[in-house]
């Protein structure tokens, strides 16, 4: 696991919001369409993981952006699960098919009250994404665990300064990351 945080809780700078940005957890690699597979049996422990590992660091979501597919799904329910994370949260077809611009546009319309929003997704675009908003200026741990790959379960915690409808390349400042 990779992870770093001073004193073990992240919080909002200067009423910033926190984006937090994850790859979906170990799917099996077959099913009847890539749209239903599901998550491994490791893919459910490492979610549940990852899920206590944002409890503990206080970044609990509170609006989820989630693709439609199986193993998103299930990623965020045993993160919620494990967590005791309530948030609203949105299933949109667009973050399965699309790339980083459908992040992006989904995140720019969360409602602007939303102080915690979490991105459950696949890869390229959790990787992509993440290193889109990157503004150079984290926590150097966080950030060279991210840079050395994006597996499956990874997650990402930006602070962000600005509106949901401000979110632009370099925009967040990575705080911590973990990867199973």
């Amino acid at each position: 696991m990779h992870g770093s945080l001073r004193g073990g809780r992240v919080g909002p700078v200067g009423g910033g919001r926190r984006l937090i940005v994850m790859r979906h957890a170990k799917a099996e690699p077959f099913a009847s369409t890539d749209h239903a597979r599901v998550l491994t049996d490791r893919g459910h422990a490492d979610a549940a993981e990852a899920g206590r590992w944002l409890a503990g660091l206080g970044a609990l979501p509170t609006h989820v952006l989630v693709s439609t597919a199986a193993r998103t799904r299930e990623t965020w329910a045993a993160v919620a699960e494990s967590a005791g994370a309530k948030a609203e949260v949105s299933f949109d077809e667009a973050l399965y098919h699309g790339g980083v611009d459908a992040a992006v546009e989904a995140i720019q319309v969360v409602d602007p009250e939303a102080e915690t929003v979490m991105f459950i997704g696949h890869n390229p675009t959790a990787a992509y994404l993440s290193h889109f908003l990157d503004d150079g200026d984290g926590d150097e741990e966080a950030i060279s665990g991210m840079l050395r790959g994006f597996p499956a379960c990874a997650v990402v915690v930006f602070e962000l300064t600005g509106s949901w409808a401000d979110v632009r390349p370099e925009a967040g400042r990575v705080v911590a990351f973990h990867a199973p």
